[in-house]
């Protein structure tokens, strides 16, 4: 099949009435690119404006990109939905196999509507759709065991994805995530909660068609150049080697990890739960997402011992990287690995994004010891460092068993506003942060970023290298300027799907050299001008649902605890704020 006509095929899906189609978007993809640009256009087509993120009129996309299934390190699938934890435009990203099998699948995107009468999952293969019966499936704790019964569902050659939700996305929790194979997640904003609301425990995409490229020696050269910048140089060992959970021990040096609620800045236990700490005692291997050869999931092996039968084991394989080890660690005061494994099993099993869990047990654990809420409440005891009783709380926002674990399940905002507390919990435009205590760009970031996601433009390193420089702080306006052309950028690696991990390789120069042997010549300032396109689109879609940068909240702990800059100045971030919304207002008068 045609390269572009393949990845220009969008497959509609919906729910309600058990049928779907295909049709030809060549207007989208020619103009957009794909995965970010492309899923943008088609939310924008779907969703209305005042649409209730928990009813059919919400969609889930699945979108992909040109480069997917042909160039290393592009393996991500971006999902677009609104999310049920702040009602605004959401995007997500996850690994895996979902983007080469929605890729050799034959499609571009994947579009699901409706909402179905009773539990189902689908099987997306060989031209067709089958809405099958999920009632077994619905209800099961662990989200791993679904995936293991879903493989038996396709057997044979291609490649195969299994997405699917855990017992938190069918109890509607707004920060339920979506498993895709074992250890890769669409884990932020609640895509879990959306798929749970459609009654869509799972989706099962089984790709096995292929496509033509028309300039193959131009290809083969450029991937080689590619591959080799990403097994041979540097820039990528970092990931290889410790993965992100080398940032454990590098901000606690700088005095940047968020401890205890964010009530401190380092660790005392801070090596014990460090990626190097982990590596040398429960690493038991590396596994890549498929297309990519740099492997940095790193998966724990965590021995527990039967009940009652000595010398019997079960081994457990769990996945970590540093945003756990930040919401479920550090934040939690939690210093022990087997202690932090055996919470985050339990957060994975359930179907929980663990920062979110994270920094709402962070909450509840601050509220408790100051007496806004009681065992009544909680139906436990908890306190800092206890990851027994950090289990039995999430078990029981999970099942909800009364009026504050339902306020519980709606995100920490929604459970300060009732119960109190609001100075300490944290969350910015009802989202909770990542875990980077690095100064006043990181906080704007999170404010401004059309994902709300320290991924947005990677603000906390913009910090750490005027850290490192023993440069000033840049006026409000220039740190603004540097966080939206950095996120520009990576509206056009979103739309190649490319993981960002792979920025420092998809260099402008790199992308236009990709992109030629497809037949798709594309100039550097061509792109750029694209990703700041797609930036206002997303700016616009989220104003136009009630957005408004200048009336969000800054927990009140977020400008007492020190960063590496010292206290940060709330004025200096409103500031920062007025010309965000001024040049976003100018973005929307010129688009008109």
């Amino acid at each position: 099949m045609d390269w572009f006509k393949s990845l220009s095929n969008v497959l509609y899906i919906d729910l309600t009435r058990k049928t779907y189609w295909v049709e030809s978007r060549e207007d989208l993809f020619s103009k957009w690119l794909g995965g970010i640009g492309v899923a943008t256009q088609l939310y924008r087509e779907e969703v209305p404006r005042n649409t209730d993120p928990l009813s059919p009129e919400n969609v889930v996309i699945f979108a992909v990109g040109p480069l997917t299934g042909l160039y290393p390190l592009a393996s991500k699938t971006v999902a677009v939905f609104k999310s049920p934890l702040n009602g605004y435009f959401a995007e997500s990203h996850a690994g895996g196999r979902s983007a080469l099998a929605i890729r050799f699948a034959g499609y571009g995107a994947i579009v699901i509507k409706g909402v179905s009468d009773r539990p189902i999952y689908l099987v997306i293969e060989d031209d067709r759709v089958r809405f099958r019966d999920g009632a077994t499936l619905w209800g099961m704790r662990s989200t791993e065991t679904v995936g293991r019964i879903l493989r038996e569902v396709t057997s044979g050659p291609g490649h195969r994805t299994i997405m699917r939700i855990g017992r938190a996305g069918e109890r509607l929790v707004r920060y339920a995530s979506v498993v895709t194979e074992t250890y890769r997640h669409f884990g932020r904003l609640g895509l879990g909660a959306v798929m749970g609301s459609k009654k869509l425990k799972a989706v099962v995409i089984v790709g096995r068609r292929g496509f033509k490229v028309p300039d193959i020696p131009t290809y083969r050269a450029v991937y080689d150049e590619i591959y080799g910048l990403a097994v041979k140089s540097p820039a990528m060992k970092k990931y290889h080697d410790l993965g992100t959970a080398a940032n454990v021990l590098t901000l606690n040096s700088i005095k940047a990890l968020p401890t205890r609620n964010f009530s401190s800045s380092t660790f005392e236990l801070a090596e014990e739960v460090s990626g190097e700490k982990l590596a040398e005692t429960v690493l038991a291997r590396r596994v890549a997402c498929a297309g990519c050869p740099t492997a940095c999931v790193h998966i724990a092996a965590l021995r527990e011992p039967y009940p009652e039968e000595p010398y019997f084991y079960k081994i457990k394989f769990i996945s970590y990287d540093y945003e756990p080890l930040y919401a479920l660690a550090t934040n939690l005061g939690i210093g022990g690995r087997e202690g932090f494994l055996k919470l985050l099993d339990v957060v994975e099993e359930e179907g929980l994004d663990a920062i979110s869990t994270g920094v709402v047990l962070a909450w509840a654990t601050e509220a408790y010891v100051n007496g806004l809420i009681s065992e009544k409440e909680l139906l436990t005891k908890i306190s800092w460092g206890d990851y027994e009783s950090y289990i039995k709380v999430v078990r029981n926002i999970v099942i909800q068993p009364n009026d504050f674990y339902k306020t519980l399940a709606l995100g920490v905002e929604e459970a300060a506003k009732k119960y109190g507390g609001l100075d300490y919990a944290l969350a910015f435009n009802k989202v909770e942060p990542a875990g980077y205590h690095t100064g006043p760009l990181f906080v704007m970031s999170l404010i401004v970023g059309s994902r709300h996601s320290h991924l947005d433009s990677s603000a906390y390193s913009i910090d750490q290298e005027l850290i490192a420089s023993k440069k000033p702080l840049p006026t409000p306006q220039e740190a603004i300027e540097k966080i939206v052309e950095e996120e520009s950028w990576r509206q056009v690696l979103s739309s190649l799907v490319v993981c960002f991990f792979a920025r420092g390789i998809y260099k402008p120069e790199i992308v236009e050299k990709c992109l030629k042997p497809l037949g798709k010549s594309v100039s550097t300032e061509e792109l750029k001008r694209l990703g700041r396109d797609i930036w206002v689109e997303k700016q616009l879609i989220k104003y136009s649902e009630g957005f408004n940068v200048l009336n969000v909240r800054i927990p009140k702990r977020i400008l007492e605890t020190p960063t590496p800059h010292g206290v940060i100045d709330e004025n200096y971030i409103r500031e920062a704020l007025k010309y965000f919304d001024l040049i976003v207002n100018l973005s929307r008068k010129l688009k008109t």
